[in-house]
């Protein structure tokens, strides 16, 4: 009897060396259609732009700390006539709780802009336009300092 008779079948299949020469008959494009050269690689940068200058080397350098940092948020406004009704005094914290600005309004800002004049006084402590100011004072209110 043979030796190799008795031997347990092969369950594995074995891998398919790629990529070896057109004499293995996995040469050439490896597995990987009719594609060639930059297409066939398995990554390329974000940046590429086939084979043209990268976009970002058109924009001209602008020098100083943090010039080419994004765009700074902007502060969130909050229009006069939605603090007409106020008992308290307008502070951030006031906005918040009560839903007018969300809470990245403390690192962020806020500023008040008239949309409509006021009867009621009201205290305001935030920062606010130059004519929100005359119709505050106009109507009895007080704006505290923001120091």
């Amino acid at each position: 009897m043979n030796f190799l008779n008795t031997l347990p079948p092969q369950v594995d299949k074995a891998y398919k060396r790629r990529g070896r020469g057109l004499g293995s008959g996995r040469g050439s494009k490896s597995g990987r259609g009719t594609t060639r050269h930059q297409t066939a690689r398995t990554t390329m940068p974000l940046h590429f732009e086939g084979g043209q200058g990268r976009i970002v080397k058109k924009y001209p350098l602008m020098r100083g700390k943090s010039q080419n940092r994004a765009i700074s948020p902007k502060a969130y406004v909050v229009p006069l006539s939605q603090l007409a009704n106020t008992t308290e005094d307008v502070t951030v914290d006031f906005l918040i709780k009560h839903n007018l600005v969300p809470s990245d309004a403390l690192t962020v800002g806020v500023k008040v802009l008239l949309d409509k004049p006021i009867t009621k006084a009201i205290t305001l402590a935030v920062s606010a336009s130059e004519s929100v100011k005359l119709a505050v004072t106009n109507a009895g209110g007080k704006i505290l300092s923001l120091s």
